[in-house]
């Protein structure tokens, strides 16, 4: 019996709960960071520029070296570099949550970047303990632990912000944490990346058998930024693998886009057309759409690619996710929670639809001793889009918000449609359409 199996047998729960702690402290921050960005800007600076930076600064050092994790995984196994992921994030989150310039905190986001780009050798841990038509399931199961992360996180993450100014407790009061409002919740990330890492240690297996193993010794960075180019240019010119990637960078430009205008909209004053939302106010807002995500990535998604197939969710996805960001600047204050949970929810629906099914296809098209590499391009591909989406979303917010006619903060908005709208035409167009599908073959390797 192979490592890899001995490995599934038990290993595909540890991992789902290695990803889910770490995912929890991850979420921690969402509903923060755009408040914190204003708390360290002065009062005339450009928040969507700024809010852009620091996501972007994450976004270009998860391209840079999803890649190289990935192609160390091939070479050295899972196990290692995902514990190398978790204890980085354990110190990154300490220094963000102390940042006291804006700078400063660029820098600490670009360092969890690198530490947290290891997330497609995750997506390769679950291709290894699984058959082609198991994987668009456990990739879901993987998005569990995401929509867990993404629900229980951003909720904590806006209840512990700002603990100075909490009025049932002057525990915080004149302490370190009014000058960073931020860092308790920042401390509690870094505790929980830090659990990771322990369960990582004492319970995690790995996945990759020897024989199954890379053979390139090519690992340096430079060397790897350089083979990480030419896997991109040689995976987006492969049939089938091409118009995948393709349309998810499309996806993945119009959600990051959302990732920079969806808080600068809800805590917008009511007066300039905004709902006035609190950090906590969104972080249970984010809370709801990991909740939402949590249901469709972690109940629905087996029973809807065993009944439709991987590509035609795909489509689904897209479509579901135009409209939940189009439909978004349109929430107005006097149903302020009903409106922005209603597109919250298809919004997640989009995402939770898209990206397994997505993942799958990548994963049951690519061959055993490539899947680290196609998986971290694939990462790298969705953090050149998000890198272009939050660099798009937080300079047409500036040049748009207070506007009239055409160019308002809805056009931000209206863009993200778009771009989810040419990911279908893609997918559809491009040669990914109804193509085999294990999924729905419901065959695979032996037992």
């Amino acid at each position: 019996m192979s490592e890899a199996k001995v490995a599934g047998q038990g290993s595909l729960f540890i991992i789902t709960i290695v990803v889910l702690v770490d995912m929890i402290g991850f979420g921690i921050i969402i509903p923060f960071l755009t408040f914190m960005v204003a708390h360290l800007s002065g009062p005339d600076a450009e928040i969507g520029f700024w809010v852009a930076t620091l996501m972007s600064g994450y976004a270009a050092a998860v391209f840079l070296f999803s890649s190289f994790w990935g192609s160390l995984s091939d070479k050295y196994g899972r196990r290692p570099i995902l514990m190398i992921g978790l204890l980085g994030n354990t110190g990154t989150f300490i220094l963000f949550g102390l940042s006291t310039t804006l700078w400063m905190a660029f820098i600490a986001r670009v360092l969890s970047g690198i530490f947290n780009a290891n997330i497609p050798v995750a997506r390769a841990y679950i291709s290894d303990v699984s058959k082609p038509h198991e994987v668009a399931k456990r990739q879901g199961l993987l998005g569990v632990a995401f929509g867990v992360g993404f629900t229980i996180g951003p909720a904590l993450g806006g209840w512990l912000s700002r603990p100075a100014e909490w009025n049932w407790t002057s525990l915080f009061q004149d302490t370190i944490f009014d000058s960073n409002p931020y860092l308790l919740p920042c401390i509690a990330s870094s505790l929980l990346s830090g659990i990771a890492f322990l369960l990582s240690i004492w319970w995690l297996p790995e996945s990759l058998p020897l024989e199954s193993r890379s053979k390139t010794q090519n690992t340096a960075p430079l060397r790897e930024l350089k083979r990480k180019f030419k896997d991109i240019f040689a995976l987006l010119s492969r049939p089938i693998l091409s118009p995948l990637m393709w349309s998810g960078m499309a996806f993945w430009v119009g959600f990051t886009i959302m990732h920079v205008s969806f808080i600068l909209f809800t805590m917008m004053s009511p007066q300039q057309g905004g709902l006035g939302f609190s950090e906590s106010d969104n972080g249970l807002v984010f809370g709801f759409i990991g909740l939402s995500g949590l249901l469709v990535q972690g109940v629905l998604i087996g029973p809807l690619t065993n009944r439709f197939g991987s590509s035609r969710l795909m489509a689904f996805g897209l479509v579901s996710a135009a409209i939940g960001l189009t439909l978004t600047p349109y929430v107005d204050i006097s149903f302020a929670w009903f409106g922005i949970l209603f597109v919250s929810f298809i919004i997640a629906l989009g995402n939770g639809l898209f990206t397994p099914s997505n993942m799958a296809m990548l994963s049951n098209h690519s061959g055993v001793s490539e899947k680290g590499m196609v998986m971290g391009v694939a990462e790298s591909l969705r953090s050149l889009s998000t890198l272009v989406g939050v660099l798009i979303g937080g300079i047409i917010w500036d040049l748009t918000n207070g506007g009239q006619g055409f160019f308002t903060y809805h056009t931000v908005f209206w863009l993200c449609g778009i771009f989810s709208i040419t990911g279908l035409f893609i997918h559809i167009l491009g040669g990914a359409w109804n193509v085999d599908d294990p999924a729905l073959e419901g065959v695979g390797i032996d037992e």
